[in-house]
């Protein structure tokens, strides 16, 4: 008897495959907890705890009513739950798909030139073409891809699989033409498509004097890792998007440095998002 309570009473082993398990459950438990904070699942998710409550205070005092309902709602429940999720479930799959782990790991993108995503001089007719497009008000939509392939909305416009150059690119936006309408996808120095559509922003505190090019830039790159570059029809400004962010009225230096920046490295847009998110709080509090 004896012998069996101080069996009892022995604390459990632990090996190094039980740790191993912990880090991955907590780490999983951790991104999954994230996931939910930073879209819009989170006041899905405050209801279904409330809903959870309600169920819990039903058992304690043994409201058989409820709980049957309860229990035949469960797997009514499950299903519903996957649909009114699905754009988050999806939203959240890409973002695990990006990360650098796996990119590391299945190297996919092999047709990536190793010393560089695109050349100096991709970099340098984009410019040209963009700051000539400003000067006279032409509107352009330029998408330029990073890692995450934009092969979807490749399917949106024209194939075109042409070399960038700043006269192309100027003769595409050009007014009354038939590719000018939509945006310009760039993979490498080749511009692949044209006339792509994107998905719009449904960012609420994008400024209301932007137009659809402006929403559809940031829409592009709230789902993917691309940079986009946008010229005002309007006022003649330049803009990019990048990391779900829109910068504004942007100089040709400026627009030089960022294509620089991800020519020979990846922009890691989960890392700035979450720099984005301390730096609205540093001005909260700084306010």
């Amino acid at each position: 008897m004896m012998e069996t309570l101080g069996s009892l009473l022995k604390s459990p082993r632990i090996n190094e495959i039980d740790i191993v398990e912990i880090i991955i459950i907590a780490f999983f438990i951790y991104e999954i907890m994230l996931w939910i904070k930073n879209t819009q699942a989170w006041m899905l998710f405050k209801g279904l705890v409330m809903i959870l409550a309600f169920a819990f205070i039903a058992a304690v005092f043994n409201m058989s009513t409820i709980l049957w309902l309860a229990e035949k709602a469960i797997n009514v429940g499950i299903i519903a739950v996957i649909i009114v999720f699905q754009p988050e479930l999806r939203k959240a799959l890409e973002q695990l798909g990006r990360k650098n782990l796996f990119t590391s790991i299945f190297n996919f993108e092999s047709s990536k030139n190793a010393e560089g995503r695109f050349s100096d001089k991709t970099i340098t007719e984009i410019t040209k073409a963009v700051f000539e497009m400003a000067k006279v008000k032409t509107g352009a939509l330029i998408v330029v891809e990073q890692e995450i392939l934009l092969k979807d909305y490749e399917r949106t416009g024209i194939p075109l699989d042409s070399i960038v150059s700043s006269q192309l690119l100027i003769n595409i936006f050009e007014h009354n033409t038939p590719l000018h309408d939509g945006a310009v996808i760039i993979r490498g120095d080749r511009i692949i498509a044209a006339t792509c559509y994107l998905p719009l922003s449904d960012n609420m505190f994008l400024s209301k004097d932007l137009g659809t090019r402006h929403r559809a830039a940031v829409g592009i790159s709230e789902a993917t890792d691309s940079l986009t570059v946008v010229v005002s029809e309007e006022t003649g400004s330049v803009s990019i998007a990048i990391g779900g962010e829109l910068f504004r009225n942007i100089d040709a230096e400026y627009l030089k440095g960022k294509l620089t920046f991800i020519q020979n490295r990846s922009f890691d847009v989960k890392r700035f998002k979450l720099w984005k998110g301390r730096m609205r709080h540093v001005k909260k509090d700084n306010k």
